[in-house]
Order: C-alpha cells, then structure tokens, then sequence
C-alpha cells in the first residue's frame, strides 16, 4: 500500500492545483474578469482625454495663435508635472494593474464559501492537510491568477497606446513583485472575512462595500497631492497607493510618492500581517 504524502507543501500544493484548474479549464470566466478592467483602459482611459484639456483645449482661444508643436510640449511638460506621465492614459493604465489584482483577490473568499457550503470543505479538515494550508492554497492560488491577468492587462495597455519607453526587465519584475505583495495582502484578508461564513451573499455585500471606495482612495486614478486633505491622508496608508506609486516609478519612471525602498516595505509589512493573520485564525476557527 502507497504511503499518503501528509507533507503541508503536497496539501497547500493539492488544493492550489484544485483552484486553478476551476480556472484555467473554463476560459469564459477568465475572460470574464477581463472585461472589466478592458472597459476601463478602452472606454474610460480613451474617453476622459484629459491630456486634450492641457493642450488644445487650454491653448485654444481666440486671436490666440501658438504653434500646434509649441501647444503639445506645454502640454506634455504639464501632464509630466501633474501625473508623472506624458499622457494620462499611461497613468491610468498603471492603475489598473492593481485594480485587477484587488479585483481577483477579492474572490478569493468566495472560494472558501462555497466549498463550506457544497461540503469540499468538510471534506478536507477530515484528511492529514493542516488547517494553515487551506488559506494559503487559497492566497497562492489567487496570487497565479492575478498575477496572469495583470501581465494581460498590461499588454493590452501596451497595444491601446501606454507609454513603455521606460519598461526594462528588470522594472517588470520589481512592478510585479509590488503587485504580489499587494495580492498577498488582500487575498488573505478576504480569505480570512470568510474562514467563518457560509454566506456568499454576505462576501458579495463586502466586496461591493470596498471594492471602489478603496479604489478611489489611492491614487491608481488620481494623484495624491491634488485631492482634499482628509483623503490624502487615506490614501497614503492605503497600500493600492504604494503598490501603484511603485508601478509607476519602474515602468513610466514617474516620481515617487515614497521611495522604493519605503514602499516594498510598507507592502511587504501589508502582506506579512493579513497573512500571519488569516494562518492563526484558520487553526482556530475552521471546523468541520
């Protein structure tokens, strides 16, 4: 008789694999969760020109007659002193990597959810697999997820027009390693709203509760400095805002809302909690 491998990485590694092929094996969910973030960067990031108001816009005034050359290096040298870019579609762009990634890692409760309520769940505390490697398989598996979604969504940028003059490989792998301690973050965090519940209602409430405040709260769409005071201050704790500014430094070389060093920090600390968290309280609160 084969021994059973009750190792935690052959159970973290199971149950991973048992959530990415609900993943990968249905491609209309996978195109799904792309849809959104498309509609923002086509519609949304095409439609509000907001470069246009510093250039044409703002220069266009009777008897007023500048160079259109002169017109479009006004333009650019105040879109570079507003947004750290030379267009806003390529700020906004940025954005929406971590947009993506919350988004994906906001689902990862509702996994949980649901396999409490069809009884995998039950199924599972009744083998050898450790408790903690339920959160993490989870969190692991949302990070794949996410991560795949962000680098489409960043080549779907690319192709509508962001700016990648300053792209390297090695300021993919710094941007990305932001957006996974972003993930990390957020996954744990919802995996952990859920350990309890058996109401995917409940998860949909708060989802739909954080999804776009915390969203507006950081500046994934707009600039820190230019909104009011008591939002700055949310928004410098939020860690969209951290995992954005990073995004923007290694891929449009915009300035910095903090240095780099500060903000893997703050992320890498973000991360480190809710996932030290979510582990604890599955020992102690997940039950057949």
């Amino acid at each position: 008789m084969d021994k059973v491998d009750t190792s935690p990485l052959h159970g973290i590694w199971a149950l991973t694999n048992r959530d990415l092929k609900k993943w990968y094996k249905v491609p209309f969910i996978f195109m799904m969760s792309l849809i959104q973030p498309f509609i923002w960067l086509a519609l949304f990031g095409k439609a509000m020109n907001i470069t246009a108001l510093f250039t044409e816009s703002a220069f266009n005034i009777p008897g007023l007659n500048i160079p259109k050359d002169v017109v479009n290096q006004i333009g650019r040298q105040i879109m570079l002193q507003t947004f750290g870019a030379q267009d806003y579609f390529s700020y906004l762009a940025v954005g929406m990597l971590t947009f993506i990634s919350i988004f994906t890692a906001m689902f990862s409760g509702m996994s949980i959810v649901w396999d409490r309520r069809l009884g995998f769940l039950d199924k599972v505390l009744s083998t050898p697999v450790a408790r903690g490697a339920i959160p993490i398989a989870k969190v692991t598996s949302t990070v794949v997820r996410a991560l795949v979604q962000a680098a489409i969504v960043l080549i779907l940028a690319i192709l509508l027009g962001m700016d990648f003059s300053h792209i390297t490989p090695i300021g993919l792998l710094g941007a990305f390693s932001a957006l996974l301690l972003l993930i990390i973050g957020f996954a744990s965090l919802f995996v952990t709203l859920a350990i309890r519940s058996t109401s995917w209602e409940a998860q949909m409430a708060i989802m739909n509760l954080l999804n776009l405040p915390i969203l507006f709260a950081s500046n994934a769409m707009f600039p820190v400095n230019y909104m009011p005071t008591w939002l700055q201050s949310i928004a410098k704790i939020n860690p969209i805002s951290y995992a954005a500014d990073i995004c923007r430094q290694l891929l449009l070389a915009s300035p910095g809302m903090a240095d780099l060093i500060f903000g893997f920090t703050y992320l890498a600390a973000f991360a480190a909690t809710l996932s030290t968290l979510g582990i604890i309280l599955s020992w102690r609160y997940l039950s057949k």
